[in-house]
């Protein structure tokens, strides 16, 4: 069987130290800046400025919403309701037919 091309020892550490070199400088960069630590003002300024950006649903939205999720679970509880009943009265006939015969 042929060996594929850049299969060979040198060739994987000749890669790995292109993917380690290649890595290095963003790791080096990441360790060098230690992360600036934020004041209780500023980090409440900031939970702040967020909470401006939320978008509340209407009570209209909000309502329409529940009753569909209402709608979509009586729909699902009739569904399987149906199956299971099927599903018994299917496994009853078969098995009085066994224990007919």
């Amino acid at each position: 069987m042929a060996k594929k091309p850049g299969s060979t020892p040198q060739a994987m550490k000749n890669r790995a130290a292109k993917t380690a070199a290649a890595i290095a400088p963003a790791s080096a960069l990441a360790q060098a800046a230690p992360k600036k630590k934020t004041s209780p003002g500023q980090f409440f300024r900031e939970v702040r400025a967020e909470a401006r950006k939320i978008t509340w649903t209407t009570r209209k939205e909000t309502w329409i919403t529940s009753v569909m999720v209402g709608i979509m679970v009586v729909l699902a509880a009739a569904f399987f309701s149906l199956v299971d009943f099927i599903l018994t009265n299917g496994m009853a006939a078969l098995l009085k037919l066994a224990n007919a015969g």
